[in-house]
């Protein structure tokens, strides 16, 4: 009498190993959570961005004597106010009249002409824009500020009480509160995240 032995997987240990390395998987992503992870990697591309505007136009004024938006004639001193606005805005200094062309930082060679096709530069909604200002006095900073997306970045603002709203004629930031519940809407609050801090 001989007795053939069957080798293999029925059906149901097939199933089961399937369910069980799909709840892995599931697990995986969850924690791994790719969105935060993209949203997170937006922010610091903002941050890197904002810097690298402020000491572009910290060269122009080293090498001019003016600020970008002195020399395109709004406003025209340098102790005057900047109101935040888009880092597209012809007077930022990165985009020309219609962003066809190069602004004053591009042709001054103060940053790379890339720049002008940054996502930021032709945003336009306020969750996506890059904002530039200068509040007024002469030894006043020029700022960058963005809404976050992620957020990590956003609860470290609020940890840091480093939340501001911007002012859009006196280039002006005022620290506020109003994003600091859990689930805020930050962009219809208009909370920013500003550089340097």
């Amino acid at each position: 009498m001989t007795i053939k032995i069957k080798k293999g997987f029925t059906l149901v240990e097939l199933l089961i190993v399937i369910a069980l390395l799909g709840t892995i998987a599931l697990i995986v992503i969850s924690a791994i959570n790719p969105i935060e992870q993209s949203n997170r990697a937006r922010d610091t591309h903002y941050k890197a961005d904002g810097s690298q505007i402020i000491s572009a136009i910290d060269r122009y004024f080293a090498s001019h004597s003016e600020f970008p938006w002195v020399t395109f004639g709004t406003p025209t001193t340098n102790e005057a106010a900047f109101g935040f606005a888009s880092a597209g805005s012809q007077a930022v200094g990165i985009c020309g009249a219609d962003c066809s062309t190069d602004g004053l930082l591009l042709t001054g060679l103060e940053l790379k002409t890339e720049f002008r096709n940054r996502d930021f530069i032709k945003a336009t909604v306020d969750e996506k824009k890059l904002m530039a200002g200068k509040k007024l006095g002469a030894s006043e900073s020029v700022y960058t500020c963005f809404i976050p997306a992620a957020k990590s970045t956003r609860d470290k603002a609020i940890a840091d009480d480093k939340v501001y709203t911007i002012s859009l004629s006196d280039g002006s930031r005022t620290a506020t509160s109003a994003c600091d519940a859990a689930g805020a809407d930050w962009t219809t609050n208009k909370c920013y995240v500003c550089i340097p801090e």
